[in-house]
C-alpha cells in the first residue's frame, strides 16, 4: 500500500514539474507571432517592440541570482509555486489594454520565468538525482513542445477574439500548474540549492577561459532569443501569412528540444567539443542567412536554427562544468556565464530592431545576427578544448 503511495507522489510530481517547464516557454514565446497587431495597436516602434521582447531576458539576468536565497527561506516547491502566481499575474496584466500593462506584466512574466529556470533543475537534481538525463530531457521536449502549441494557436485564438483574450488565455497552463502543484506545498523545508558553501579557487572574472565560456553563452543565446522574439515579424513581412509564421514559430521551439536527447550521451565520448560547437553556431548562421535569401524555405530554416541554438545552449552550460575542477568553480563560473549571457541576449532583440528602424528592412539585421553567431562559434572552438580554470591564476 505504501508503495503505491509513494508511486502517486512521484507521478504528480513529475507531471507538476513537466506542466511547471511549460510555463518557462508559453508565456514568454507565445507573444511573437501578434507582435505586428501589437505594435499596430499602441503605435509601437520596432525598438519599442524588441524592448518588450528583451524585457524577460533582462528580469532572467536580474532575478535568476536571488533565487536560491528565495528557495533557502521559504522552501523550494512554494517559491515555484509563487512563481506560477506571478506568472499568472503577468499574463493577465499584459492583456489589460495599456502600454503601461504591457511592458509592466512581460516584466513580472520574466521574474517568474527567472525563479523557475534557475529552481525547477534544482528540484531535479534533489529528487530525482538517479533519473536527471532522462528527466531534464523530458522537462526540455516539454517546453519545446509547449512552446510549439503556444504559437500555432496564438494566431487562431486572436482571429477570433483579439490579441488581448488570446494572450489572457494563455494563463490557463499557470492556472492548471497552480492546481498540479498543489500537493507539493507540504513539503516546505528550506532548502540549500547550493549545498554546503564552497569558494571558488579561480578568480573568474579575470580568467581568459571563464570570458571565453560566458561570450560562448551570450553569442549562441542572441540569435536564439532574436529568432524567439522577431521570427513571426520577419515572415509576416515576406508575405508569408500570420497562421504560417506561428506554424514556422513553433517548429523553431520544438526543434530546440532535440539536441537534449542526442547530445547528452555523445558528449561524454568527445576528446573535446570544439568540433561540436563550431557545427551547432554555424548551423544558426546559415539558417538566419538562409530566412533572407530563401524565405520560402521558412519551416526548414527554423528547424535547423531551433536544433542549432538549443545544441549551442546545451554546450555553454555544459562547458561550465566541464571547465572546472571544484563545485565553487563551478558556481562562480555559472554564476558569471548566466549573468552576462542573459544579459547579452536581452541586447540581441534590441539590436534587431534598432537595426530595422535604421534600414527599414531585415537584411542587414539578420546578417548582424548571423554574424554574432559566426563569433560564436569562435567562442565555442575557445571554450570547446580540453582544459580548466586553474586555481591561482588566470586561466588561459
Amino acid at each position: 500500500m505504501l508503495d503505491t503511495k509513494n508511486k502517486w507522489h512521484a507521478v504528480a510530481l513529475v507531471v507538476g514539474i513537466l506542466f511547471i517547464a511549460a510555463n518557462l516557454r508559453v508565456p514568454f514565446t507565445g507573444i511573437a507571432p501578434v507582435l505586428p497587431l501589437i505594435q499596430n495597436d499602441f503605435g509601437l516602434s520596432n525598438s519599442a517592440l524588441g524592448l518588450l521582447t528583451s524585457l524577460p531576458l533582462l528580469a532572467f539576468a536580474a532575478f535568476s541570482p536571488l533565487s536560491a536565497s528565495v528557495a533557502h527561506k521559504f522552501g523550494i516547491e512554494r517559491t515555484l509555486f509563487g512563481a506560477l502566481v506571478v506568472i499568472s499575474l503577468g499574463i493577465l496584466l499584459r492583456s489589460a489594454g495599456s502600454a503601461w500593462a504591457l511592458y509592466a506584466g512581460t516584466i513580472l512574466i520574466g521574474t517568474g520565468i527567472a525563479l523557475g529556470n534557475v529552481l525547477l533543475p534544482g528540484l531535479i537534481k534533489r529528487d530525482f538525482s538517479k533519473n536527471m538525463a532522462s528527466m531534464t530531457g523530458a522537462y526540455a521536449i516539454t517546453m519545446g513542445a509547449s512552446g510549439a502549441v503556444g504559437s500555432a494557436v496564438i494566431i487562431p485564438l486572436t482571429q477570433a477574439w483579439g490579441w488581448p483574450i488570446a494572450l489572457s488565455l494563455l494563463v490557463a497552463v499557470p492556472l492548471f500548474a497552480l492546481v498540479l502543484w498543489l500537493p507539493q506545498l507540504k513539503k516546505h523545508d528550506p532548502v540549500n540549492l547550493s549545498g554546503p558553501k564552497k569558494s571558488a579557487t579561480v578568480a573568474v572574472w579575470k580568467s581568459p577561459l571563464a570570458w571565453q565560456v560566458t561570450l560562448c553563452m551570450g553569442l549562441n543565446a542572441m540569435p536564439f532569443y532574436v529568432a524567439v522574439g522577431w521570427l513571426p515579424t520577419i515572415l509576416i513581412d515576406h508575405g508569408i501569412s500570420a497562421t504560417q509564421a506561428g506554424s514556422v514559430h513553433g517548429t523553431l521551439q520544438l526543434a530546440t528540444a532535440i539536441p537534449g536527447l542526442i547530445l547528452a550521451a555523445t558528449l561524454r565520448r568527445l576528446k573535446d567539443q570544439k568540433l561540436a560547437a563550431v557545427t551547432t553556431s554555424l548551423l544558426v548562421a546559415i539558417s538566419l542567412i538562409g530566412l533572407i535569401y530563401a524565405p520560402n524555405l521558412a519551416m526548414l530554416w527554423a528547424a535547423l536554427l531551433g536544433f542549432g541554438s538549443g545544441a549551442s545552449m546545451m554546450l555553454g552550460l555544459t562547458f561550465i562544468g566541464l571547465r572546472t575542477k571544484n563545485a565553487g568553480d563551478t558556481a562562480a563560473l555559472s554564476g558569471m556565464a548566466q549573468c552576462v549571457g542573459y544579459l547579452m541576449a536581452a541586447a540581441g532583440p534590441l539590436l534587431l530592431g534598432q537595426l530595422h528602424d535604421w534600414t527599414g528592412g531585415w537584411t542587414a539585421p539578420l546578417l548582424t545576427t548571423a554574424a554574432i553567431a559566426i563569433a560564436g562559434a569562435f567562442t565555442g572552438m575557445m571554450a570547446g578544448r580540453n582544459v580548466q580554470l586553474e586555481p591561482g591564476s588566470s586561466s588561459n
